[in-house]
């Protein structure tokens, strides 16, 4: 969260619109280089994921003195209080709920699985240390670990929604986002190597594989049949949904949060009272219920697409407030996210041998948590390039339930941390 301050800033950029300019171009050059224009560049990004320097190069901005992200409003209202909402009710809006239950109870189950297994995680992670180590969870780490099982349960978008429902440091938040980025990777990179080997190692369990042939016919006939190029209309559509749907939710966030802090006991203990809170659950609730509606079929128009947009430069601004010279401070939190980790991946791996689920559930099952639908994807098509959209599907159901599981993460750790 931004601390403002009436100190005037030292910062050589100080007016809002050329800081928004200079966040805007970064991402855009960011993009740019990520495609792989030249081969230098391609295997630049093999290794360096393109959401690490969405991160880093506004964090070096900051941290060099070219801009103040302490102050100014490019972070709050802005990519807060908006792009945040709006990234929430457009992602939310891309599930397709029926589509999922169609993947097979096997899938489902192994996924659910693995929401479970990031939940004990955290509490085990967080005890263990603070029986061998109590300083690395001491005062408001709690708070940046429940930021970080929204990224681990839904997405960038739950991970800044959490963030902000519990006020984390700035700097605490930057430190958690190098854990997300360094574990979460490298157990991606994990899943990628061992799904080039899934025959082998699903003949050897034993797995029953024939739902997923099943899987691969229905999504060629679906993507054949939907695809499309959007239109301005479209496109229109799309933002005034959007963005109309967020100014109802700040509308009616307000009076409905000042009721809750008047009339319901120990409302501020849960943050009920804070107007913030209404308006990402009314954004998120608003997007599920209109996925039901035909208004899920703008996803063929690109949906998803700006509502990614919105978070990739809500992740930027969160950037420009970190410090690098305070990131390197808890080096031990990097041990914490991969015991963290490890209990996710045994709670998995136990739920998939139990019903003889072969690796490309085991692998999307958890991506689809850890990955959400930024990279649950690109290991769906590891094994299969017709398989991606299951990840996308699996990924966004996190969008939906990553911020409200994240927030009772946080209250259990809240508790366990005697705050």
């Amino acid at each position: 969260m931004a601390i403002e301050t009436d100190a005037p800033s030292t910062a050589l950029i100080t007016n809002d619109i050329v800081v928004f300019g200079l966040i805007a171009a970064t991402l855009g050059l960011i993009f740019w280089l990520a495609s792989g224009p030249t081969p230098f560049w391609r295997k630049f990004f093999a290794w360096v994921p393109a959401l690490l320097l969405c991160y880093f190069v506004p964090a070096i901005y900051n941290t060099a003195g070219l801009i103040d992200g302490s102050q100014g409003v490019v972070y709050n209202p802005i990519a807060s209080r908006v792009l945040l909402p709006v990234a929430l009710v457009l992602l939310t809006m891309t599930i397709d709920l029926r589509g999922v239950l169609r993947l097979g109870p096997k899938l489902l189950f192994v996924f659910c699985m693995g929401t479970l297994g990031i939940a004990l995680g955290a509490i085990v992670s967080f005890q263990l240390f603070e029986w061998l180590k109590p300083d690395v969870v001491a005062g408001d780490v709690w708070k940046g670990m429940a930021a970080l099982a929204g990224s681990w349960i839904g997405g960038g978008a739950n991970m800044v929604a959490v963030r902000e429902l519990y006020g984390v440091d700035a700097t605490l938040f930057g430190q958690f986002a190098v854990v997300d980025v360094a574990v979460a990777n490298l157990w991606m990179a994990t899943l990628l190597f061992l799904a080039g080997r899934a025959a082998t190692i699903d003949a050897r369990s034993g797995a029953d594989t024939r739902a997923i042939d099943e899987m691969k016919a229905r999504l060629e006939a679906y993507e054949a049949a939907n695809a499309r190029i959007p239109t301005l209309t479209d496109l229109m559509v799309i933002l005034g949904v959007g963005f109309g749907i967020v100014g109802l939710a700040h509308a009616v966030a307000t009076p409905l949060a000042a009721w809750f802090a008047a009339h319901v006991p120990n409302a501020a203990r849960f943050s009920l009272d804070s107007s913030f809170v209404w308006v990402v659950v009314g954004s998120t609730v608003a997007g599920l219920l209109l996925s039901f509606t035909p208004v899920r079929r703008l996803e063929n128009a690109g949906m998803a697409r700006i509502g990614s947009a919105c978070l990739y430069f809500l992740i930027a601004s969160i950037g420009m407030q970190m410090d690098f010279l305070h990131l390197a401070d808890r080096p031990w939190l990097l041990l914490l996210g991969a015991v963290w980790m490890l209990v996710h991946i045994l709670v998995l791996w136990g739920a998939a041998r139990l019903v003889r689920a072969p690796l490309f559930y085991f692998a999307i099952g958890s991506q689809g948590n850890i990955g959400a639908a930024a990279s649950a994807p690109v290991v769906a098509a590891a094994f299969h390039p017709t398989l991606a959209p299951v990840g996308v599907l699996l990924g966004t159901v996190g969008y939906a339930t990553g911020t409200l599981v994240a927030y009772g993460i946080g209250q259990i750790l809240r508790m366990m941390a005697g705050a």
